[in-house]
C-alpha cells in the first residue's frame, strides 16, 4: 500500500481547505497531523467501504472525512480553518476495515502535506 496525500496550503483563518488520500485500498483509513513540537494527534478516520466514521472532538464541528472507493482516495475536508490548525497531516491505513483513532494501530503511512493557517 502506497499512500499519496495532497491538498497542502496555505489559507487564511476561516478559509476551507480539502486534503486527498490516495491509494488506501479496502482498509480503514485515517488522517493525524502533527505541529512543531507538539504530539501526533488524531483527526479522523473512516471505515471500509466508509459506513461509519471517527471525528476527533477539536475538529468534530469543521471536519469531515469521506472516501471515494472507485478513485481510492479519502478525502479530509476542512472548513473553517483556525490557526491551531496549522500542522503537517497525515493520512495512513490499517490492514483491517475498522477505524481508529490511535496512529500505533496504522501500518502504512504518506507523506505528510503542510497546512498553514494564519490568522
Amino acid at each position: 500500500v502506497q499512500l499519496q496525500a495532497s491538498g497542502e496550503g496555505w489559507v487564511q483563518a476561516g478559509d476551507s481547505l480539502k486534503l486527498s488520500c490516495t491509494g488506501s485500498g479496502r482498509s480503514a483509513t485515517g488522517w493525524f497531523r502533527q505541529a512543531p513540537g507538539k504530539v501526533r494527534e488524531f483527526v479522523a478516520a473512516i471505515s471500509w467501504p466508509g459506513t461509519r466514521t471517527v471525528v476527533a472532538r477539536s475538529v468534530k464541528d469543521r471536519f469531515a472525512i469521506s472516501r471515494d472507493n472507485v478513485l481510492k482516495t479519502v478525502h479530509l475536508q476542512m472548513n473553517s480553518l483556525k490557526p491551531d490548525d496549522t500542522a503537517v497531516y497525515y493520512c495512513a491505513a490499517r490492514d483491517n476495515q475498522y477505524p481508529s483513532d490511535d496512529w500505533s494501530e496504522y501500518v502504512h503511512w504518506g507523506q505528510g502535506t503542510q497546512v498553514t493557517v494564519s490568522s
